[in-house]
C-alpha cells in the first residue's frame, strides 16, 4: 500500500509500497526509527486513515470501499487500539471509559463486561476514579481494558509503554500479552524497544515507508 499526504512543500510519500501479512492469533512487533511510517501503517489498518493505493484487508474485510461511518463500525466490532498517550475521556470514570465502546456496540452486558475487564487488569477497585486520579500505569491499564473488553480479533498497540517508567511498562506488557493470548487476539505492536519487540512471535523492521 502507499500513503501520500499533502505537505507545505508538496506531496509527502509516507508509505512507499508497504506490505504486511499477519496470521490470525499472531503477534508481530513492528520496529523502525521515528518517521519510518509505523504509526501511519497502523492508522490505515485501523481504518483511521485511507491508503492512497493498494489493498487493505483486515480480518477478512476490504477497507477500501468503506466510507468513514462504515470504517468506524468495522473498527468498533473488530479492532482494539492502545495508544501511547492513553486517550481516556477525562470526564468519565475508569468504568465509564471501558463501558463506552461496549454501549456503542449495543452490548446489553456492557457494564458487567466492563467491570470484568477492569478486574482482569487489576483495577476493579479503581472503577469510580477519573483519569486524573489514576497513575500513568493505571490509565494505560484502563486503556487496555477498554481495547480488549469488546474482544476484538485484532489489537493494535502503538508504543504502549512509551509514557511509562520501566517497571510499570513491564507490568502493562505482561497484561497485554497474557490477555491477548488468552483471547487468541492478533497483535500488531509498534515499538522502538528491541527487547519488547522480541516478545512477539515475529519482528518486522520498517524504514522510509517500507517494510524491510
Amino acid at each position: 500500500m502507499t500513503l501520500t499526504l499533502a505537505g507545505p512543500g508538496g506531496p509527502v510519500n509516507v508509505l512507499r509500497g508497504a506490505s504486511l501479512r499477519m496470521a490470525a492469533g499472531e503477534s508481530v512487533g513492528l520496529m523502525g526509527p521515528s518517521g519510518a511510517g509505523k504509526t501511519s501503517l497502523m492508522m490505515i489498518v485501523a481504518g483511521l486513515e485511507r491508503a492512497s493505493s493498494g489493498r487493505v484487508m483486515v480480518v477478512g474485510q476490504d477497507l477500501a470501499p468503506l466510507d468513514e461511518d462504515a470504517r468506524a463500525r468495522f473498527r468498533r466490532n473488530h479492532v482494539g487500539i492502545v495508544f501511547q498517550a492513553f486517550h481516556l475521556v477525562p470526564t468519565m470514570t475508569a468504568l465509564e471509559n471501558v463501558v463506552m465502546p461496549l454501549e456503542l456496540a449495543g452490548r446489553r452486558d456492557a457494564v458487567a463486561s466492563a467491570r470484568a475487564a477492569l478486574d482482569e487488569v487489576g483495577l476493579a477497585q479503581r472503577a469510580a476514579h477519573y483519569p486524573s486520579q489514576l497513575s500513568g500505569g493505571e490509565q494505560q491499564r484502563v486503556a487496555l481494558a477498554r481495547a480488549l473488553a469488546p474482544r476484538p480479533e485484532l489489537l493494535l498497540a502503538d508504543e504502549p509503554t512509551g509514557n511509562l517508567d520501566s517497571d510499570t511498562g513491564r507490568q502493562v506488557i505482561e497484561l497485554l500479552f497474557r490477555l491477548g493470548v488468552e483471547r487468541g487476539t492478533t497483535l500488531l505492536l509498534i515499538t522502538h524497544d528491541a527487547v519488547l519487540a522480541a516478545r512477539c512471535a515475529r519482528i518486522v523492521p520498517m524504514a522510509d515507508g517500507r517494510i524491510l
